[in-house]
């Protein structure tokens, strides 16, 4: 069958990568449920398709696929950082300072030092 030929779980993926730059991240969900469906375990899938639910406005999936990334590579700082970026887009101000200070402190990025002190609160 060639939808479970893995080089199309590969080409899938870097469709959906595609997808998701073109700004069509409901494409992008929609090739990675094929290839989540058949490696369940590929964190690099499911932290792109987290991506993608965010792009979309989709945070409850977003939120799940940034924590299930999270459950099997805890020290994932772009994860924390992500998740908390989706928290803090529903309103969960509280939740989102806790992984945006673990996004710091995992990694020294820029960007995760400044959304992990709140600079650009006005």
């Amino acid at each position: 069958m060639p939808e479970n030929n893995p080089e199309t779980h590969v080409i899938d993926f870097r469709a959906a990568e595609q997808l998701l730059a073109a700004r069509d991240p409901r494409g992008a969900v929609k090739l990675l449920d094929s290839v989540i469906a058949a490696h369940p375990e590929n964190t690099a899938t499911r932290l792109l398709r987290a991506r993608a639910f965010f792009a979309a406005a989709q945070l409850r999936p977003a939120e799940l696929e940034f924590e299930l990334v999270l459950e099997r590579e805890p020290d994932n700082a772009f994860a924390h950082f992500a998740l908390a970026r989706t928290f803090q887009r529903a309103g969960r101000d509280e939740q989102a300072t806790r992984h945006f200070r673990l996004a710091a402190a995992l990694d020294p990025n820029p960007e995760y030092l400044r959304a992990a002190r709140f600079d650009d609160r006005s």
